[in-house]
């Protein structure tokens, strides 16, 4: 049966990218402007935090979930949380430019694929009865 625990996270890691493309909505995609905009490393920092404590969750709860380099998106959160003074902020505008937005299409396919699955099992419980 699929864990609803598992749909909220993955959710969460959605919701996350999604607020970063608004952060960025009307930006230029110029590293130039975005290592002098404090508050858009910030964001991107946050954000990063929270998709990495959201697929580190998910891959607690079910290690079967396959999610393109979640090691490598756990370890990023990993090193803005311990080692924040040593996080470049070429790093983030790699993540916003090029990593995120894969991402996104990866979790979101992940999605369909967890929901097709609990509807799945649900049929499957109501057929049982």
């Amino acid at each position: 049966m699929a864990d609803e625990y598992i749909l909220k996270y993955l959710q969460d890691v959605l919701n996350a990218i999604n607020d970063l493309e608004g952060f960025f909505k009307d930006f230029p995609r110029r590293f130039d402007l975005f290592e002098k905009d404090g508050l858009r490393i910030c964001a991107v920092e946050r954000k990063t935090e929270i998709m990495g404590e959201a697929i580190n969750r998910i891959r607690k709860k079910d290690p079967t979930i396959e999610i393109p380099n979640a090691r490598e998106i756990i370890n990023t959160r990993n090193r803005i949380i311990h080692c924040y003074d040593g996080v470049e902020t070429e790093f983030l505008w790699g993540l916003v430019v090029r990593h995120i937005p894969e991402l996104k299409k990866d979790i979101e396919r992940i999605i369909l694929e967890y929901e097709k699955r609990e509807n799945l099992d649900n049929k499957k419980d109501l057929d049982s009865h």
